[in-house]
């Protein structure tokens, strides 16, 4: 029998979500978050449950949307049987207005099983009051990420998966190729394999264990304007920006992308920007007051294929991370994978396109069932 957990590092949406397969799978984990468990990128993220735009993605990012697209209403289930904490899983559905794309959309929502119908100028959609064309997903959902994150903790707590808050990893132990442990908050902790989960801290924490990864920080503010539960029930996008409605009428509206390092300040000029950008889609929206502001700080990767896999030259370390805007929608199949990865399962899809190591530009082939 194995005496020492498995450790995971970050307790955002992927460290959560693998740490809850591991554990389920019947293995000892334990979780180590630097900060508070599920307050970075995870909690401040719109929890729309697909990429605003997934045609534009490589295969591999909807391989694993698309699996976990098909998971969360079981999973919110699941959570809410378990913890009493309602995740919020709507399908609300999500119109796109603006460039048009309708040629590319329809053939990868196609290859897909996906539907997606062309909304020509002044055709009603139910749950919105603009004219402007645009492509229609009726299926697609989102979550209420704050309660989502709320939930898994209390599910893995319940699991018992040993939760740690203000938990600094300073070092990884490993000798002769293999993985033994981690320096926490300056104590040595004895482990059988680590997963490093932490975002967009990842790849300062791995680099100087000679794994070189393409992921850093990408701030994204968002705002909070409530409205009535009547005024907007589907999502809206055009161009980068989005409305995402709740139950309560909050109208979540999203988001800015800025190059600013590690820093989560709020500004005045994004509230103006995003306040502008939800009157154009919404303008409704005028009449209701902004309540909340806030950013995260999101894992970005070169073509928003996360890096899920074992490091090339520790056996015993993996990673998860590199979602970027995506964490929240591919956060199961990413977790799916890395614990198939990490316990010698047979995997789902091709390891080798989300290698840590894997060579960008290669061929993208159908993936591999298991």
């Amino acid at each position: 029998m194995h005496t020492d957990p498995i450790a995971v590092i970050g307790a955002g949406i992927i460290g959560l979500l693998t740490a809850r397969e591991l554990a389920l799978a019947g293995h000892e984990v334990v979780v180590f978050e630097q900060g508070t468990i599920g307050r970075e990128a995870s909690w401040a993220a719109g929890g729309i449950l697909s990429p605003l735009h997934p045609w534009r993605y490589p295969d591999p990012v909807t391989w694993l949307a698309r699996y976990s697209q098909d998971r969360y209403p079981g999973l919110c289930q699941d959570l809410f049987e378990a913890t009493g904490v309602d995740s919020e899983w709507i399908e609300s559905g999500l119109l796109r207005l603006g460039v048009d794309e309708s040629e590319a959309a329809q053939e990868w929502a196609a290859r897909f099983g996906v539907t997606l119908e062309r909304r020509e100028d002044g055709a009603p959609i139910a749950g919105y009051e603009g004219k402007e064309a645009g492509l229609w997903m009726p299926t697609m959902a989102q979550v209420r990420s704050p309660r989502l994150l709320r939930a898994l903790a209390q599910d893995l707590k319940r699991l018992k998966v040993s939760l740690h808050e203000g938990a600094r990893v300073e070092a990884i132990r490993w000798q002769r190729s293999v993985f033994k442990g981690l320096v926490v908050n300056g104590e040595e902790v004895r482990a059988r394999q680590a997963l490093v989960a932490g975002g967009p801290w990842s790849s300062g924490l791995l680099g100087r264990y000679g794994l070189t990864l393409p992921v850093g920080p990408v701030r994204g503010q968002m705002i909070v304007i409530q409205a009535r539960p009547d005024t907007l029930t589907t999502m809206v996008l055009k161009n980068a920006r989005y409305l995402v409605p709740r139950r309560d009428g909050a109208i979540l509206v999203g988001s800015t992308i800025e190059k600013v390092g590690f820093d989560k300040a709020i500004t005045p000029d994004a509230r103006e920007e995003l306040v502008a950008a939800a009157t154009d889609l919404l303008p409704a929206l005028r009449f209701f007051p902004v309540t909340h502001q806030w950013a995260g700080l999101r894992p970005s990767s070169p073509t928003g294929v996360p890096f899920i896999g074992e490091h090339p030259e520790i056996q015993g370390l993996f990673v998860n991370t590199g979602q970027f805007r995506n964490g929240i929608v591919l956060g199961p199949g990413s977790a799916l994978l890395a614990a198939d990865l990490m316990l010698g399962r047979d995997t789902r899809w091709d390891p080798g396109f989300y290698a840590p190591d894997r060579v960008p530009g290669g061929t993208v082939r159908e993936p591999v069932l298991g």
